[in-house]
């Protein structure tokens, strides 16, 4: 089975290509895809893996990517707005070129979601629906390193404020989505499955800070406000308006429950537990 990684320069593609190789696959059966020559070679010349230089926006640069490849993983772009066309572009890629399996990372519960990234991922499952190549939809939820500046932000000010309520978040490390992913690559047990993946456990802003509190050993205030509140919080603090709409609008979706659901499938799939919240801020106090 040879299998190729899009997005490999990425933080989630580099660890997909790693975990493949973990469960002993040969460096020659992997081909790490990406735009960038230069990193791959740097990130992929001592594993020894195959490489192939492809944008999601160049079909013909895909298509000769996927040549010869059995099982891909679409990792999805990181462009918001141009993730249909790019994924349309490497999915009409990997028909052309003969691919027989499609693993993508998707968005949890991307068909009812309020999360802001669903409507894309939505659009792309759809798309592989149609598709005559068998496919795996793997639904992460959000990743523990999605808070690694949050916590530098805690140690910094012992203060942590957000507009969630009482929403729960199911987190994991980006290491066991990608390793999930490897698992599912591997193997021709999941295809045509759409799974869940979550964390072991899920929290909630006060659990947040409680983690953050332990961590560093001294009392972090929280503070739990309405979406104005939180804007204008955010506003004074001098944030722009993009970065203020995500936050605000991250917390809201998490408020109506779009990350709660902690899970074991991710766990099952992987053999081991998720990594919990505050073995990651342990993680990133230590780094």
């Amino acid at each position: 089975m040879t299998i190729a990684v899009t997005g490999a320069t990425g933080q989630l593609g580099r660890l997909i290509v790693e975990h493949l190789l973990a469960r002993g696959l040969a460096a020659d059966d992997v081909v790490a895809v990406g735009r960038n020559a230069d990193r791959l070679s740097t990130l992929f010349l001592d594993h020894g893996v195959r490489t192939a230089v492809a944008d999601y926006t160049d079909p013909d640069a895909l298509q000769a990517a996927f040549h010869g490849i059995d099982t891909l993983v679409l990792v999805s772009g990181s462009e918001v707005g141009q993730r249909v066309p790019q994924h349309t572009n490497a999915i009409r890629a990997a028909e052309q070129a003969g691919v027989q399996h499609i693993v993508y990372t998707s968005a949890p519960r991307a068909d009812t979601s309020t999360l802001f990234v669903a409507p894309e991922h939505k659009a792309t499952e759809d798309l592989l629906a149609a598709s005559p190549v068998t496919a795996t939809v793997l639904r992460n939820n959000w990743y523990n390193e999605n808070y690694e500046q949050a916590f530098a932000q805690i140690a910094a000010t012992s203060q942590w404020l957000a507009s969630s309520g009482t929403g729960r978040i199911a987190s994991a490390s980006r290491s066991d989505y990608a390793e999930a992913a490897a698992v599912v690559a591997a193997t021709d047990a999941h295809r045509g499955e759409t799974l869940e993946l979550a964390g072991d456990t899920a929290w909630d802003g006060a659990e947040f800070a409680a983690t953050a509190s332990r961590v560093l050993g001294r009392d972090v205030a929280y503070a739990g406000v309405s979406s104005e509140e939180h804007q204008e919080a955010l506003v004074a603090a001098g944030l722009d308006e993009g970065t203020i709409g995500f936050l605000v609008g991250l917390d809201a979706a998490v408020a109506d429950g779009a990350l709660d659901g902690p899970s074991t499938v991710l766990s099952t799939l992987i053999g081991h537990p998720t990594e919990t919240l505050e073995e990651a801020f342990r993680r990133f106090h230590t780094a």
